[in-house]
């Protein structure tokens, strides 16, 4: 009997969550950009009136330490040291006539506020 061993590193899942329209408008950007290789990558620093600022882009690139987890076919990543702060928030997409773009909703922020500095 042999066994085979995947020499690709281990990823840790993270607990973030994507909606499903929010997916659809991932792969509607990346389907624009004509690049199938990005990632769309979470992460928070310290500031804003709730405690953090999300950051939400596309990245190429996989760190050392950091979590995935693949929404039918759109790799979410978050980095180690945003992981903890964002377990259990989920990532929305609203198209309304009163706002279009991406929601986080995060059960561990401190609390919210209605400047816009964040929610980036």
């Amino acid at each position: 009997m042999s066994d085979t061993t995947l020499t690709q590193p281990e990823t840790k899942a993270h607990g973030v969550g994507l909606s499903s329209d929010a997916a659809a408008k991932v792969k509607s950007l990346l389907a624009q950009e004509g690049r199938e290789d990005l990632r769309l990558r979470v992460a928070v620093q310290p500031g804003g009136c709730s405690g953090l600022i999300y950051q939400l882009y596309f990245d190429e690139r996989l760190l050392d330490g950091d979590a995935t987890v693949d929404f039918d076919g759109v790799e979410v990543v978050v980095d180690k040291m945003s992981v903890p702060y964002l377990d259990g928030a989920s990532i929305d997409f609203e198209d309304t006539i009163q706002k279009q773009g991406f929601t986080i909703d995060n059960p561990n922020a401190g609390g919210s506020c209605a400047c816009g500095d964040s929610f980036h």
